[in-house]
């Protein structure tokens, strides 16, 4: 149970971190792939993440990234949900392979926020929770809305 902003802000940040490296892992491998366009929509989702780790940084008053032991840290299942299941990426991987796994990982993102808004029992965080479960809510439905482009 996550009851202080501090300590959720830490949790954020982390995770958000873990996005941008994975969104940058995928983009690389895209371009390894050639493939410019889905390339570029990782970049951006990169750089979404590492806009939201500032902002989480901003908000906690944070002049440095905040370092908590690995037992401080409360994931659901003891591991950043944008990191869970995350093994780097194979540079044989496909379009829709690499979509995939970022839903994945956003989707774990969100329901992490989620949970969070729901059960703790700070007001602030709940209602910070709750905003970042939002944001993490556009990026599964960007992700889906490419996953069904490259079906189509």
């Amino acid at each position: 149970m996550i009851d202080d902003i501090g300590v959720f802000l830490t949790h954020a940040i982390q995770l958000e971190r873990d996005a941008a490296r994975q969104y940058e892992d995928l983009a690389q491998a895209m371009r390894t792939a050639g493939n410019r366009e889905v390339e570029d929509f990782f970049g951006r989702m990169a750089e979404f993440s590492r806009r939201h780790l500032k902002e989480a940084m901003r908000r906690g008053g944070f002049q440095q990234l905040p370092v908590l032991a690995p037992a401080d840290f409360r994931w659901p299942e003891g591991v950043s949900p944008e990191a869970a299941g995350w093994q780097g990426v194979d540079g044989l991987i496909d379009v829709r392979d690499a979509l995939q796994l970022a839903l994945h990982s956003e989707l774990g993102g969100h329901a992490f926020y989620r949970a969070v808004a729901q059960r703790s029992p700070d007001p602030e965080v709940r209602r910070m929770a709750a905003e970042f479960e939002l944001e993490e809510a556009e990026h599964v439905a960007e992700l889906e809305r490419w996953i069904d482009r490259q079906a189509a």
